[in-house]
């Protein structure tokens, strides 16, 4: 099978080192590019790349563990990808004595007592102190590793991890002994700012390998306005009142959550699904609960009998569907990262999600390198009301919607 590699990845492949995070886009082609690093510069082998060179066998050949998402896991995307290069779960298939070996950030800890391999931790899951982060700290320390990341980290303490795994600091103490200031005055302290941030850029720009990639693929951010139930809106807000079980808000959680199950089980947001369905034939519609989910499934009954829908979340892993005319529904959490569709140019986001990163992640889902198409078209569904424009506001502004920062 063929190695073809863009001047982006040709020449990320050569900036990447032992400990670096290989940044680049969603869409952009970051799993061929640490294959071919682990290959050529790991290993040692020689393949023919864009039509030019030759086969040779593995100099060094050690083999090769990535840690993915479930759903990419599932998907089989990276042995489709590790087949160009003659790779495989098979040992007896490969021609160098490798092997590939593919599982879930969720089963990170079975490889922990793993020496003298190469592994690819694929969409960054190193946040905070918990069994993921140790594991990957124990792994790190006996073998070589890249990490690959659309959005590496959105505060220095996402790269903690990371540095400690260099050799940057001892540990997770010193690292905030040196450069964290916090503040208290509620139940848990809360950081109040950075020191010495000028290291922090130095350590950052030394370990991220950028992949910059001038996309043909033009982005539609479309935004459609749905109805919502105003006097439900002030009877929770304004006497805290939990109208879907007719009795007293408890807590400022419990408000938030009725807040946006007030806004979001509007059906005016179906009837706008049911609608784009005429243009789109193809959609996938991201959303964030259970209760939107209910709301979605009657999907199937609503629309003609020759769409298939279809679901990705916590309760059921289903595929996209074959047919001509489907819906996919997706939970942001369960879907919103290491997978691809390049069967539809259509986003629908039914609610939307505090996270900025989040919705980026979703919306690169269609946006791929070998896309057939060139308009890409995202669809937010949001109300008027106060809560859905505070966060539209937020993710405009690149930036996560805090319900702490926003009172109702």
């Amino acid at each position: 099978m063929a190695i073809e590699l863009g001047p982006h990845q040709l020449d990320a492949v050569e900036k990447l080192g032992n400990g670096k995070i290989l940044c680049g886009g969603v869409g952009t082609g970051k799993s061929r590019t640490a294959l071919a690093y682990y290959y050529f510069k790991v290993c040692g082998g020689e393949r023919k790349v864009n039509g030019h060179g030759e086969t040779k066998p593995m100099k060094n050949p050690v083999n090769l563990y990535v840690i993915t998402t479930a759903k990419k896991r599932d998907s089989l995307d990276w042995e489709r990808e590790a087949a160009r290069f003659a790779l495989t779960r098979d040992l007896d298939a490969t021609t160098d004595g490798v092997t590939i070996t593919v599982d879930s950030w969720n089963n990170i800890g079975n490889y922990k007592d793993v020496a003298n391999s190469f592994f690819v931790f694929d969409e960054q899951r190193l946040v905070g102190t918990g069994a993921w982060v140790k594991a990957f700290k124990k792994i790190a320390a006996k073998n070589e590793w890249i990490l690959l990341s659309a959005t590496p980290g959105d505060t220095w303490l996402d790269y903690a991890p990371v540095f400690i795994a260099n050799g940057f600091y001892k540990n997770i103490t010193e690292f905030k002994d040196r450069h964290i200031v916090y503040r208290f005055g509620g139940k848990y302290p809360k950081i109040d700012r950075y020191l010495d941030q000028g290291r922090l850029v130095r350590l950052r720009k030394q370990l991220l390998v950028e992949m910059p990639y001038e996309r043909h693929t033009v982005r539609h951010n479309v935004w459609k306005v749905a109805e919502y139930d105003k006097t439900a809106w002030d009877l929770t807000v304004r006497r805290r009142w939990n109208v879907f079980e007719n009795r007293p808000i408890k807590d400022v959680s419990e408000l938030y959550v009725c807040m946006r199950k007030v806004v979001n089980s509007d059906l005016s947001r179906l009837t706008t699904i049911e609608k784009l369905t005429e243009d789109h034939p193809k959609l996938i519609v991201f959303y964030n609960f259970d209760y939107e989910l209910e709301i979605l499934r009657t999907l199937e009954e609503t629309l003609p009998p020759w769409f298939a829908v279809a679901e990705w979340n916590g309760h059921k892993h289903e595929p996209i569907p074959k047919n001509e005319t489907w819906v996919y529904l997706v939970q942001y959490t369960s879907g919103a990262e290491g997978w691809n569709c390049v069967e539809t140019d259509t986003v629908v986001f039914y609610s939307l999600n505090y996270s900025w990163r989040l919705t980026e992640q979703a919306k690169g889902r269609v946006d791929r390198l070998d896309t057939p198409f060139v308009d890409l078209y995202y669809y937010f569904l949001r109300s008027m009301s106060p809560i859905d424009s505070a966060i539209m506001k937020a993710l405009r502004n690149k930036k996560n919607f805090n319900e702490k920062d926003w009172k109702p």
